[in-house]
């Protein structure tokens, strides 16, 4: 089994809906750290798991100097966010999503709680 590591910095802003009464709820920005974690029993035919730079690429066009609002159409919190960039990145078994310091969300996909990196 091969795992592969790649974390990205992003400077985002974003707004939540939430049922509460809460600063979040307006427009405020984070500077997000990404990391993402991806599996594969077999190299692809360019000897990778998957290219770091195809990860870089899909979290900087969708997350990078961005209102995320304006790019998805769920809650964009921590959590949700890690969840998307799993299900959207090859190889993808998980991701941890920093929005800021001390406050992390990590998505791991099911039957790969065993696996860390």
């Amino acid at each position: 089994m091969y795992l592969v590591k790649k974390t990205i910095e992003v400077s985002y802003a974003h707004r939540l809906a939430l049922p509460y009464e809460s600063g979040c709820t307006q427009l405020h920005g984070h500077n997000g750290v990404i990391t993402v974690c991806c599996c594969a029993e077999e190299l692809n035919a360019e000897g990778m798991v998957v290219d770091f730079h195809h990860i870089k690429d899909l979290i900087k066009q969708h997350f990078d100097h961005t209102c995320i609002n304006d790019h998805f159409s769920f809650n964009p919190t921590a959590e949700n966010m890690a969840r998307w960039i799993c299900d959207n990145v090859p190889q993808c078994f998980r991701v941890s999503f920093q929005e800021s310091d001390g406050n992390t969300a990590t998505y791991i996909k099911p039957g790969y709680e065993h696996l860390s990196v």
